[in-house]
């Protein structure tokens, strides 16, 4: 049985803390203490973790200082799966391949891919000399090692799934098969198989063996579940190493310095990186409340913030925010979110009313200021796969009423009363009480809102058993294709969709003969054709496609801005930036 580790998080702060115009964002001293328990057969292990001291920062070099929001509910590359976790591990680490700013997928560690004829082998060639950040030697075994632990059933974590195209991985994840019937091998130049030999220089060579034509397959060798942390360090950390910068040692743009838990983190360049050196360091806070960030950013604490809905004008209106302000198209779609697994949204007539009964227009008028736009389907406009005929569930009270009365229930006062999960900052208290009075307006139904601290709202959404009735949250693209969009999420294998308890055998058929087309044309009708069942089950209350909307000083120059940033502009590729103050 797999290892379940519930996190309780406490934060204690030892010094006052003064907030006259909301200028001081953070304590000036703070100790967290992060408690971990671990149920493993049986038997249950706390550990506790506490902060490593602040480091002083280097007065010669240029920080660059950025607002993450929330501080990651993980940070391990094969368990991290939100957006905010992403964004430290791609400073820190680099994978086989990687997206460059026109969202090509181009070189990473390896120099090299190639397929066989029918797209069924995959051959990596890593660089010669590829080095960690401390000097170490990185060769083909260690990201071996990673990807065998994304997969393996005692380690595996949310996109443990993404890899099943590899010969023997689903059957080894889902416990009918073993370690040796998977087909990813390291091998040294002249095709001896090197698996565990990390300190073979001429072990470069990465061969794996698909089990259907996957041509996309290079593109998910740059993600973050293929980030090759060392096996001795995650060893001897123990079940929460990813808290300690010393069991991060990496091969990415990044070497991190400093980790205070819901306070900072603190990165400098990696000297070994073999792109070059980065002019500029990093520093990430976490302050999830947007308007005490905003003040922040106004007072210079910050060089990029995320720019709310709730600051637009006043930004707009700023002879000078306003050239600071940077909106541009994003690659995620947001929804409400309803525990199928449970009454009273066991009943699909119960989620198509909501769907019905959700104003998404006004959602995004009233609440996101513009920010964003209403959407019915789950691939964004500019995805293949778009469908821009879909128009169920679109916002219609004749309707709702219409298909309540279907439902067991009968109607919407019929309903028990309905809890609301959310993220509780005080901005998005705003924002749910705006949702939870449409619904008891328009609908008759009784609304519970039930705001938690954001880390936990995270960590809630993870598993089945503390899945929240009814939540918002969104998908964002990993890599512009539409396979990502639905195989990896959607297919009842997915680690995602057994979260929500979500399964439509028409729909695997589908999404699975377009995983393994080739015709590009072809494979967009096989997923338009797979979507459409996904939008008539009702799964979720599709609302938004986002855009990215940021503030950044002017000082801040070279950033390459795309759909897919990770938590900051720019991040796609970190070395074109510069900072002329």
């Amino acid at each position: 049985m797999r290892n379940k580790v519930f996190a309780l998080i406490v934060v204690l702060v030892l010094a006052s803390m003064v907030l006259a115009s909301c200028a001081t964002p953070t304590p000036a001293t703070v100790e967290v203490v992060k408690t971990v328990v671990v149920e493993k057969e049986g038997q249950t292990v706390v550990i506790t973790a506490t902060p490593e001291a602040a480091k002083p920062e280097p007065a010669a070099t240029p920080v660059l200082r950025v607002n993450l929001g929330t501080f990651p509910d993980v940070i391990d590359p094969q368990k991290s799966s939100f957006v905010n976790e992403i964004a430290h591990l791609k400073l820190i680490y680099e994978g086989l391949t990687r997206l460059d700013e026109n969202l090509q997928t181009v070189p990473g560690a390896a120099e090299k891919w190639e397929y066989n004829a029918d797209a069924t082998n995959l051959t990596f060639t890593l660089r010669k000399d590829l080095k960690y950040s401390d000097g170490s030697l990185l060769n083909a075994a260690r990201f071996q090692y990673s990807i065998m632990r994304n997969i393996n059933p005692e380690t595996l974590g949310e996109y443990a799934s993404i890899t099943d195209e590899i010969v023997g991985a689903a059957e080894w994840r889902e416990g009918t098969g073993t370690a040796e019937g998977v087909g990813l091998h390291a091998k040294d130049t002249a095709g001896n198989i090197c698996d565990g030999d990390y300190e073979n220089p001429d072990c470069l060579i990465l061969d794996i063996q698909l089990k259907n034509p996957a041509p996309y397959f290079h593109t998910v060798m740059s993600l973050w579940v293929t980030f090759p942390a060392k096996q001795e360090l995650i060893e001897e950390g123990g079940d929460i190493w990813w808290l300690s910068s010393k069991y991060h040692i990496g091969n990415g743009p990044f070497v991190v310095k400093t980790l205070e838990p819901f306070v900072r983190s603190y990165y400098t360049p990696n000297p070994n990186y073999w792109r070059g050196v980065a002019k500029y360091d990093i520093e990430f806070r976490y302050i999830t409340e947007g308007a005490v960030a905003f003040e922040a950013y106004k007072n210079n604490e910050f060089d990029v913030v995320g720019l709310g809905a709730e600051d637009l004008s006043t930004v707009q209106s700023d002879p000078e925010l306003s050239k600071q302000a940077n909106i541009y198209p994003g690659s995620c779609t947001f929804a409400f979110y309803m525990n199928k697994n449970k009454p009273p949204f066991d009943d699909p007539k119960v989620r198509e009313a909501f769907s019905y009964g959700t104003n998404r227009e006004a959602w995004v008028t009233d609440i996101l200021k513009g920010l964003g736009s209403p959407t019915l389907t789950w691939i964004p406009k500019g995805f293949p796969g778009y469908d821009e005929t879909e128009d169920r569930w679109a916002y219609d009270l004749e309707k709702a009423k219409a298909t309540i009365a279907e439902s067991t229930y009968g109607s919407f006062e019929a309903l028990p009363e309905i809890t609301l999960t959310f993220s509780g900052t005080a901005r998005n208290k705003a924002r749910f009480e705006w949702l939870a009075n449409q619904w008891t307006t328009n609908l008759g139904v009784k609304i519970k809102l039930d705001p938690v601290e954001p880390t936990a709202y995270t960590a809630l959404t993870k598993s089945l058993e503390t899945l929240p009735q009814v939540f918002y949250l969104g998908w964002c693209a990993d890599y512009p294709d539409p396979q990502n969009w639905l195989s990896v999420y959607w297919m009842t294998t997915s680690s995602f969709a057994q979260r929500y308890a979500y399964s439509n055998p028409e729909m695997d058929a589908l999404m699975q003969e377009a995983d393994k087309t080739l015709d590009p044309q072809k494979r967009a009708e096989l997923y338009m054709k797979a979507q459409k069942l996904l939008v008539g089950d009702a799964a979720v209350i599709m609302m938004v496609n986002n855009v990215n909307s940021y503030l950044m000083k002017p000082w801040i120059k070279g950033a390459k801005l795309t759909p897919m940033d990770a938590g900051w502009p720019g991040d796609i590729d970190p070395l074109s930036i510069t900072i002329e103050k």
